[in-house]
Parts: structure tokens; C-alpha cells; sequence
């Protein structure tokens, strides 16, 4: 009889240590399923686009964009690369008068200390600038910190010039600009030749080419003609030859298309041309 009843109380507790486990284990599972459940739904989540509101020529515009792509900063500094650093970014006194020559020589070193701390800063603001990370924007940033340190170089050149020609001799420019350099650190008979050459080319391009060529010979016969020579054949000749050799980004139909690709659509309000 003790026997039957012990064996009865064995079976009973092993029983219930089964169901006990079931129960943990069915628990943890559900708890899993929960998990994972939540976590599937987090990232299935879409993001709500953002608008980033630009001026163009014309148009006010709002651009809606993907922040899971894109941050706010990132559009932002493209959108600077693109429509707000074209063209020039240092400036420099012109020189086309006499006046004009006489001050920046006597003003040199404060035009070029001047020049100096513009292009540390337009320097720091590139370096800082966030732009997306596609392969044309980074491409286009490269270029423009390139294109800043040339114009530096350049205006640089430029300006001390115009007290002493001879900077313009053995240069980054000087390769197709060289018959400029060469005139103005020449003799009279060269400086005279070179610069009536100029002129004439100069005369093709106006739409009174008389007038040029009769102010050139009123200049020749100036006490103040070498003055005028240098002035024409630095400004006008070597200034817009090296010029043009400063490498800029093309802001073109494509980057202007790359720009747009940005936005998942733009809204624009625009006035008439």
C-alpha cells in the first residue's frame, strides 16, 4: 500500500515539473516573436520627407527630400556649391587708369594682406562645407578648393605685378601667356610691338574698334606711355590669358539637373523673365 501511494506522488511531481517548463519555454518564445516583431517594425518604417526652400533666378522654390539619404547641412552646403560659389570668389582692386595703377602700388601690401585673409577664410568655408556624398558633388567641391587656391595665386601675381613685372616671367601661367610676361620685362621697342598687337586684337572684339585703336596711339604718344603699356598688357592681356586657365567647375545644364536629382519633386513659384 505505501508503495502504491509513493509511486502515485512520484508520477504526480514529475508531471508538473514538465507542464512548468512548457510553460517557460512557450513563454520565452512568445517574448521573441515580440521582439522581433518590433524590431521588423522599426525598420519597415518610411520616412516623411523634408522640404528645403531655395532661391534660384526667378523661382522661389521648395525641394522634398529623403533625410534616410540626406541630411538638412548636406543639401544645404551643395546647394551653396552649386548657385552660390560660381564665378570669381576673390576680389581685387581693377586696374585700367593711371589713378588706378598709382593706388595699387602704393597700396600693395594692404591689397595683398587683404587678399591673404579673404582667401583663408573662403579657404576654411570650402574645407567646413558638407555636401552630399555622391561622386559628382565631391568631384565639384575638389575642384572648387582647386580653383580657390589657383585665383589666389593669380590675383596675387596680378597685383605685384604692377610694381614689379618680372613675378610674371616663371610662373603656372606662363606657358601660354608667356609672350605678355616677356614684353613687359622687354625693351621699349618690344613693349611697343606687343602692345599695338594687343590692341588691334582688342579692336576685333569692341564694337567701336576705331576707338581703341585711335587710344592706343594718344597713349603711345603720352610722356606717360610705358605706364599705359603696363596697364593694357598685365591687365588686358597677361590678366585675362592666365585667367582663363584657372580651372572652374562648370556650372552647366548638368549640375544644375544634378542638383534637381537631389529632391524627390520641387515646387516652384517663379516670376516671369
Amino acid at each position: 500500500m505505501r508503495i502504491w501511494i509513493f509511486s502515485l506522488l512520484l508520477v504526480s511531481l514529475l508531471g508538473c515539473k514538465k507542464e512548468a517548463k512548457s510553460s517557460t519555454t512557450h513563454k520565452r518564445d512568445t517574448v521573441s516573436v515580440t521582439q522581433n516583431t518590433t524590431e521588423d517594425s522599426v525598420v519597415q518604417k518610411p520616412t516623411q520627407p523634408q522640404i528645403f526652400a531655395f532661391v534660384t533666378e526667378l523661382c522661389d522654390n521648395k525641394g522634398y527630400f529623403d533625410p534616410a539619404k540626406y541630411s538638412r547641412d548636406e543639401i544645404e552646403g551643395t546647394y551653396k556649391l552649386w548657385f552660390q560659389m560660381g564665378g570669381t570668389t576673390l576680389s581685387t582692386p581693377s586696374v585700367f587708369k593711371l589713378n588706378d595703377l598709382e593706388e595699387i602700388r602704393r597700396d600693395k601690401d594692404l591689397i595683398l594682406a587683404k587678399l591673404d585673409k579673404d582667401f583663408a577664410e573662403k579657404k576654411k568655408v570650402i574645407e567646413n562645407l558638407r555636401v552630399v556624398n555622391v561622386p559628382y558633388w565631391q568631384n565639384i567641391k575638389k575642384i572648387q578648393y582647386k580653383s580657390l587656391h589657383q585665383e589666389y595665386e593669380f590675383e596675387k601675381l596680378q597685383i605685384t605685378s604692377y610694381s614689379d613685372p618680372s613675378v610674371l616671367i616663371n610662373n603656372k601661367f606662363t606657358g601660354k601667356c608667356a609672350n605678355f610676361a616677356k614684353a613687359v620685362n622687354a625693351n621699349e621697342d618690344e613693349i611697343i610691338a606687343e602692345w599695338r598687337k594687343l590692341r588691334k586684337e582688342m579692336s576685333k572684339r569692341n564694337g567701336n574698334p576705331q576707338r581703341i585703336l585711335t587710344e592706343f596711339e594718344s597713349h603711345l604718344s603720352s610722356s606717360n606711355w610705358k605706364d599705359y603699356a603696363l596697364i593694357d598688357l598685365i591687365t588686358f592681356g597677361w590678366g585675362n590669358c592666365a585667367n582663363d586657365e584657372i580651372e572652374r567647375p562648370l556650372h552647366d545644364e548638368k549640375m544644375y539637373n544634378e542638383f534637381n536629382a537631389l529632391f524627390i519633386k520641387i515646387d516652384s513659384e517663379c516670376d516671369e523673365p
